[in-house]
């Protein structure tokens, strides 16, 4: 662990004095030889994330990705209205393309089906409170996961979803099985991507799910291994829910009722390492969402002062409070804020209102309310 930190704070200091020069050599389109500080920074970063490549033109191209990453980065913390800090990340060495192909949902998104009632304004009149963070109760939110190389982060948001609601209602922390969602799903090979939906399809079709420690993640399915009657059920659900697309709807369903999933423009979470995204639509376009992640929160971020530019010249920074939406990712605990990221809240940043979806674990008291932790 204290290597861990020792070598994150070397590679973020490394990086601060190395990535200005790479936008500009890269703007200028100079081809020429790789300075030997982004070389140190390269070998930092394989050894923090456990990199190595199999010759020297892997290498040597991993290189140039990683450079153009670096000056990415930079550009986009430049352009950021909010607070977020971008630069190297475990997904550093990896191209937009391949970035998309391992941790997206790699098939297209069509209309979502017709998954019951949307939640209305009637239905959220009462006052939404300034915070939530269900993280603060103990037994709701459970340990971040890792879906590695398998295109399952649906299957995981929806996973969260069911063990936050069960833990909720039933006041038991429990870890259902992900592998089983991929294993038995109606699309066959689950690593190749899917929607929250068809994760709590699955569930309904197989009464319920099996825990993880009895059928534990793999990271991989075979066609035809489903185990989903070998295991007993530990959690269920009635039924799901599409909410309302809006996001005062949504922050008064999370407060009242639980987390629920959401799906996004991944986009800027390749780069990203802390603080709350407020990009603009041209940026992060929240027509084009791909990733599904948990809604776990939201608060507001304190007064923030202006960022020192190159130079000396202190950029246009927000001093206002920003408020913000608080999201469960899968990629491990080693990315973002310690497997967290924050994005605006109020503006549909990045296509967070498109796909609000939630199971439900208990119908059988209408308008039931439980308290978020602030």
């Amino acid at each position: 662990m204290a290597l861990t930190i020792y070598l994150s704070c070397l590679l973020a200091l490394s990086v601060a004095s190395l990535a200005h020069g790479i936008k500009r050599s890269l703007k200028n389109q100079d081809p020429g030889p790789q300075p030997l500080e982004l070389k140190q920074v390269f070998v930092l970063f394989q050894i923090q994330y456990n990199r190595s490549y199999s010759n020297p033109e892997e290498y040597a191209r991993r290189l140039d990705i990683f450079a153009h990453n670096l000056a990415q980065a930079q550009q986009l913390e430049e352009e950021d209205l909010g607070t977020a800090e971008f630069g190297v990340t475990p997904f550093s060495d990896l191209t937009e393309e391949e970035f998309g192909q391992f941790y997206g949902h790699q098939r297209m998104a069509g209309e979502a089906p017709s998954v019951g009632r949307k939640v209305g304004s009637e239905e959220w009149g009462e006052p939404v409170p300034p915070t939530c963070d269900w993280r603060k109760l103990p037994g709701i939110i459970s340990p971040i996961k890792q879906q590695g190389n398998c295109s399952c982060c649906w299957a995981m948001a929806a996973a969260g979803n069911i063990e936050a609601l069960w833990g909720i209602r039933y006041h038991q922390p429990v870890e259902v099985s992900v592998q089983e969602l991929l294993d038995c799903g109606r699309c066959g090979d689950g690593c190749k991507g899917g929607f929250t939906w068809d994760a709590f399809i699955t569930v309904l079709n197989n009464s319920g799910l099996a825990s993880a420690k009895d059928y534990p993640f793999l990271g991989n399915t075979k066609p035809h291994r489903c185990l989903a009657k070998k295991y007993k059920k530990v959690a269920w659900i009635q039924d799901f829910i599409m909410l309302q697309g809006n996001e005062q709807a949504i922050a008064w369903y999370l407060a009242t009722k639980g987390p629920i999933t959401v799906t996004i423009n991944m986009k800027l979470l390749q780069h990203y390492q802390r603080g709350v995204i407020q990009a603009m639509h041209t940026t992060c376009d929240p027509q084009r969402v791909d990733h599904s992640v948990l809604l776990v929160g939201f608060g507001k971020s304190k007064s923030v002062a202006g960022r020192q530019a190159e130079g000396g010249s202190s950029r246009p920074r927000p001093h206002h409070p920003i408020p913000y939406w608080i999201l469960k990712n899968s990629w491990g605990a080693e990315w973002g804020e310690e497997g967290y990221f924050r994005l605006h809240r109020g503006n549909n940043t990045c296509g967070i209102t498109k796909y609000p979806v939630t199971a439900r674990v208990d119908l059988r008291v209408k308008k039931r309310l439980v308290s978020c932790p602030p």
